[in-house]
C-alpha cells in the first residue's frame, strides 16, 4: 500500500512520493513567540511530529522546518508591557516553547529559523515582487497586488468576489484594493525596525514564511502544514506570493489539522477558556496528552474536556501496564531488558504463532497510517498488541513457558508503533533508597508469613512517601505518584 495524503489544494487524497527519492522537505508554521503556547498550538506540533516520525520510520530523511515569528505587533505590545526589548521577549518564549514541546515528547525540528535572522532574504523577496509588478509601495508600506495573481484564492477555494463581499477586510486608503495584503510595514515611532528600499520597517506576517521556505527548503516543498485556521489568509497569501516569484507551486501537499474546542466552545481570549500546555503538563502525563490529540483523525475537530482527558489517561495506562507486564516477565526469566537485548542472538526465533500475530498487528497499524495518517484507527492495533501481550504473559507465567525471544519480539513490535505515536513515554524514576528497598523486602516477608497487618502498615508508609506498590505474578512492582 502507498502512503496517501489528503491535500487541501485538491481536496482529495493523493499518493505521496517526494520530489527527491528518499528525502522529504516539510515546513510547518510555528508560533508567534509573545506568550506560552496553548493546547491549540500543541495540536499541530504533535500532529506534524507524528507525520515526521512516520516518514522517518518508513525510510525517509525528513528536512523539517518550523519557524518562529519573533517580530510582530503582539511582540511589540508584550515588550512594552514587560518593559523588555522585543528580542528579549522572543528569547523568553522561544525557550518556553522548547520546554513545552520537549515535555510533550515532540522531537526538535531540523531547523527553527527566526524572522529577525532572515530580514535580508525577506527584503530581497519583496523587491522581486515589486520588480515583477506583483507588489507596490504605498505610504512606507508595501502591498501584494492580489488582482494581478489570477489564482489567488485557489488554496482556500474562494474567488476575489467572495473575498470582497464575504470577508471583512480592513479598509486602508493606501491599498489599491481592499484584499491586497501587506508585505512590509513602515515603522511607527519607537518600534523595532530595519532599513529597506521603502523606508525603515519590518516584514508582514505572510511574507516571512515564503522567504524562509525558499531559503531553507527550496522553491517547492513536499509538505506544508499548519492549523486549519491558517488556510486563509496566511497560507493563501504564502502560496500566491511564492508562486508569483518562482512560477512554481509552493508545496505539493498542503496539510491542515482541525480545530480544538474547549468543552464544546471555541477557544478564544474573550471567553478566557484557553488551556496552556505548561499547565496541562502539571496535570497529565505527556503520553496521555499525545493520546488525546492522536485518538481523533488530525483533520477532524477535537473537543477538550476533563472526561476526554481522563479516558486518555486510562487508555495510556492500559498500554503502559501491558508493556510493564512484558518487561517484568522478562525479568522473571532472570535477566534485565538490557541483558536480554545483548543476548538476543542466542535465544533463537520467537514462537511462530506469535510472530504471525505480531506481523498482522503491525500490518494493520501500517495500513491505517498510510491512509492519510489515520492514527485514530492505528491506535486500535496497539490495543490489539496489549491484549496479545497480556494473554501471552499470563499463560506463560502460569505454565512456566516464558521465553526471552518471545518477550523481546513483543517489545520490538510495540516500540515500532510507539516510535511513531509516542503515546507511552517512560519517565525517569529515582531509584529507591536503601531504607525503602528494605521496607519492600520486609513487606514481602510479612506477606509470606501471613502477617497482613505489618504488610499493610508498610504499604501505607511507602504510600506516604509517594511509592505505590502493585503485587503481580512476576513479583512486586512499584511506581512514584
Amino acid at each position: 500500500m502507498t502512503l496517501a495524503i489528503y491535500d487541501t489544494m485538491t481536496r482529495k487524497k493523493q499518493p505521496f512520493t517526494p520530489q527527491k527519492p528518499g528525502e522529504v522537505s516539510m515546513y510547518v508554521c510555528g508560533p508567534t513567540v509573545y506568550g506560552y503556547i496553548h493546547i491549540g498550538n500543541a495540536r499541530p506540533a504533535i500532529v506534524f511530529d507524528m507525520v515526521r516520525r512516520y516518514l522517518e520510520t518508513t525510510g525517509y530523511d525528513v528536512n523539517y522546518v518550523i519557524n518562529f515569528t519573533d517580530v510582530d505587533d503582539k511582540l511589540i505590545t508584550k515588550a512594552r508591557e514587560m518593559n523588555l526589548t522585543v528580542p528579549e521577549v522572543a528569547d523568553m518564549f522561544v525557550d518556553a516553547y522548547y520546554a513545552d514541546c520537549d515535555g510533550l515528547g515532540i522531537r526538535r525540528a531540523t531547523n527553527n529559523p527566526r524572522v529577525t535572522d532572515n530580514i535580508d532574504e525577506i527584503i530581497s523577496f519583496i523587491s522581486t515582487l515589486v520588480e515583477q509588478d506583483f507588489a507596490y509601495p504605498s505610504g512606507g508600506d508595501v502591498y501584494f497586488r492580489t488582482k494581478k495573481f489570477a489564482d489567488y484564492g485557489k488554496l482556500s477555494h474562494q474567488n476575489l468576489e467572495e473575498l470582497q463581499f464575504g470577508i471583512r477586510i480592513e479598509v486602508d486608503a493606501r491599498k489599491e484594493a481592499a484584499e491586497d495584503f501587506v508585505l512590509w510595514k513602515g515603522a511607527k515611532p519607537g518600534e523595532i525596525a530595519w532599513p529597506s528600499p521603502w523606508g525603515d520597517g519590518r516584514p508582514g506576517w505572510h511574507i516571512e514564511c515564503s522567504a524562509m521556505v525558499r531559503k531553507y527548503l527550496g522553491d517547492t516543498l513536499d509538505i506544508h502544514g499548519g492549523g486549519q485556521d491558517l488556510t486563509f489568509p496566511h497560507h493563501e497569501c504564502e502560496s500566491a506570493q511564492s508562486e508569483a516569484v518562482t512560477g512554481k507551486p509552493l508545496s505539493r501537499f498542503w496539510m491542515h489539522n482541525g480545530y480544538i474546542n474547549i468543552n464544546n466552545e471555541k477557544m478564544s481570549k474573550s471567553l478566557g477558556n484557553g488551556v496552556l500546555v505548561k499547565d496541562l503538563l502539571t496535570h497529565y502525563n505527556p503520553g496521555a496528552i499525545r493520546y488525546f490529540m492522536l485518538s481523533t483523525h488530525y483533520r477532524n475537530p477535537l473537543n477538550f474536556t476533563d472526561e476526554a482527558m481522563q479516558q486518555a489517561v486510562n487508555s495510556t495506562e492500559r498500554l503502559t501496564n501491558a508493556v510493564s507486564n512484558v518487561k517484568h516477565a522478562l525479568q522473571a526469566t532472570g535477566m534485565s531488558l538490557d541483558e536480554a537485548m545483548q543476548a538476543a542472538a542466542s535465544f533463537g526465533e520467537p514462537n511462530e504463532a506469535l510472530q504471525v500475530k505480531l506481523a498482522g498487528i503491525l500490518e494493520t497499524f501500517d495500513t491505517k497510517m498510510q491512509d492519510d495518517f489515520n492514527t485514530a484507527d492505528a491506535i486500535t492495533a496497539m490495543f490489539d498488541w496489549a491484549s496479545e501481550a497480556n494473554v501471552y504473559v499470563q499463560q506463560g507465567s502460569a505454565a512456566g513457558t516464558l521465553r526471552p525471544a518471545d518477550l523481546l519480539a513483543l517489545l520490538d513490535a510495540f516500540e515500532a508503533m510507539n516510535d511513531v505515536l509516542g503515546i507511552v513515554i517512560e519517565q525517569e524514576v529515582e531509584l529507591l533508597d536503601e531504607e525503602i528497598d528494605q521496607l519492600i523486602q520486609e513487606r514481602t516477608e510479612a506477606r509470606q508469613a501471613r502477617n497482613w497487618a505489618r504488610a499493610d502498615e508498610i504499604r501505607d508508609l511507602l504510600t506516604a512517601q509517594g511509592i505505590v506498590l502493585e503485587d503481580t505474578p512476576q513479583g512486586v512492582r512499584w511506581k512514584r505518584v
